[in-house]
C-alpha cells in the first residue's frame, strides 16, 4: 500500500499552490483575482470575472492566513474588498459575472454562486471578525431565503425557470455548516437540516445521488450523474454530523460505494461524468474530481473508521504525478481525457478551491492517519 505523502503535500501547498497564486493570480491591472492564467502563470485572453471563482479564491486566501501562511491575510483582504465594491448589487444580491474592470457583465442572482458568498465570507468573519463581513453575510442568507425559496429547496437562479438542482443545495450546506462555525448563529445550522433533508428524501436515493430535477423535486429522467460529487456529499455529510449529531455513516458508505464501483477509472481517475447506469458517459477526469474522493474517504474515516489511506493515496500519488508534473509549481493541467492525454492548457483558479481544502483535510488528519 502506498503511503500519504504528507511532507511533499505541504512542501507543495505552502511552497507553491499559495506562493503562484498570490504572484500570478492577482489582477494586476483591474484589482481582484483573475479567472485563470496560463501553465506558466501569465494572464491569458479571458475577459471575464465570475463570482464563485472571485469567492473561492477569497476563501482559499482567508483559510491560508488561518493556517499560518503570512501573506494571505492581505490576499483576503484585498479580495474582500474587491467583492464588495465591483460584485454587490443594490437589492441585496452578487452579479453572477464581472468583465475584467469590474463592470457587471451578467446581474443574475444564482444560487450555486450565492452559497459561495457565504462561504467566502464566513472564512472571511472566522480569520478577521469585520462587521461589515457578518452584515453582507447575513443580508445574503436573507435574500436567498426570502427571494429564492421554492418548496422543499431553492430555485436554481432568478428569474426561475422551473429547473431544481443538487450541485447548489450541497454548496448552501457547505456554506451554512462553515457560517455556523464563524457565527454561532444557529439559523445557518437550521437550513443546514433542511438541505440535509432535502438530500435524504430527494436528492439521494440510497444508492445514487440525482443532479437534476424538476419543479415538484422528480429526478430528471435519463441524466448524467458525476461521481465527485458523490464523494464530495460524503465529506460534507460528516462535517454536518460533527456538528449537528446525527449518524451518516450509511449514506456516505453508499455515497463512496457507488463512486468507487462506477465512477473510476482502472488508474483510480475518477470520470467526470457517468450515466443512471453507471457506465462512463464523460470519461475524461478533472483535476477536483480527484480532489473530492480524497475528502470522500476523509470524510467516511471520520464517521465510521474506515481505513483511507490507500484511496487517499492514490489519489494523491496522480495528482502529483500526471496534474502536477511538467507545469510551474503551483500549477496543474486541469483536464485529462480517457487515454491520459491532457485537454485544457489555461489554469483555472477555482480549482484552488479544491486543492487548498482536500489538502488542508490531509494535513488536519496526518496525526491520527500516521498512527492507524
Amino acid at each position: 500500500m502506498s503511503e500519504i505523502p504528507f511532507g511533499e503535500l505541504r512542501t507543495w501547498v505552502f511552497g507553491a499552490l499559495l506562493p503562484f497564486w498570490a504572484r500570478c493570480g492577482v489582477d494586476r491591472e483591474h484589482g481582484g483575482f483573475l479567472e485563470e492564467v496560463s501553465p506558466t502563470g501569465a494572464p491569458t485572453a479571458r475577459g471575464d470575472k465570475r463570482l464563485r471563482t472571485m469567492c473561492r479564491q477569497l476563501y482559499s486566501f482567508s483559510h491560508a492566513a488561518l493556517l499560518g501562511w503570512e501573506e494571505g491575510a492581505a490576499l483576503s483582504a484585498m479580495g474582500c474588498e474587491y467583492l464588495f465594491k465591483h460584485a454587490h448589487l443594490p437589492d441585496g444580491s452578487w452579479a453572477k459575472t464581472l468583465v475584467r474592470d469590474g463592470a457587471v457583465l451578467d446581474p443574475t442572482p444564482d444560487l450555486y454562486d450565492l452559497a459561495f458568498v457565504i462561504y467566502a465570507l464566513a472564512w472571511r468573519y472566522r480569520l478577521a471578525g469585520e462587521s461589515e463581513v457578518l452584515e453582507h453575510l447575513h443580508a445574503t442568507f436573507h435574500f436567498i431565503q426570502t427571494r429564492m425559496r421554492a418548496g422543499e429547496g431553492f430555485v436554481a437562479r432568478l428569474p426561475d425557470g422551473g429547473a431544481r438542482l443538487q450541485n447548489p443545495h450541497m454548496h448552501l450546506l457547505e456554506a451554512c455548516l462553515a457560517a455556523v462555525e464563524a457565527t454561532g448563529d444557529e439559523r445557518f445550522l437550521e437550513q443546514a437540516d433542511q438541505v440535509v433533508a432535502l438530500f435524504a428524501k430527494r436528492l439521494f436515493d440510497g444508492v445514487t445521488l440525482g443532479e437534476s430535477f424538476d419543479h415538484n423535486w422528480s429526478r430528471a429522467p435519463s441524466q448524467l450523474l458525476e461521481p465527485g460529487h458523490h464523494f464530495e456529499w460524503a465529506w460534507i455529510l460528516a462535517q454536518y454530523q460533527r456538528l449537528r449529531g446525527g449518524d451518516f455513516g450509511a449514506h456516505a458508505a453508499a455515497l463512496v460505494a457507488w463512486g468507487e464501483r462506477f465512477g473510476l477509472a482502472p488508474d483510480g481517475a475518477v470520470f467526470d461524468a457517468v450515466d443512471e447506469r453507471g457506465a462512463s458517459i464523460r470519461a475524461s477526469s478533472r483535476a477536483w474530481t480527484n480532489t473530492e474522493r480524497i475528502k470522500g474517504w476523509l470524510g467516511l474515516y471520520e464517521l465510521t473508521g474506515r481505513d483511507p489511506r490507500a484511496p487517499v493515496a492514490q489519489s494523491l500519488r496522480l495528482l502529483f504525478d500526471r496534474y502536477f508534473a511538467g507545469s510551474a509549481p503551483g500549477a496543474w493541467v486541469d483536464q485529462f481525457d480517457a487515454e491520459g492525454k491532457p485537454m485544457t492548457e489555461a489554469v483555472p483558479a477555482s480549482i484552488v478551491y479544491h486543492l487548498l481544502l482536500a489538502f488542508s483535510e490531509v494535513l488536519r488528519l496526518e496525526p491520527r492517519l500516521q498512527t492507524s
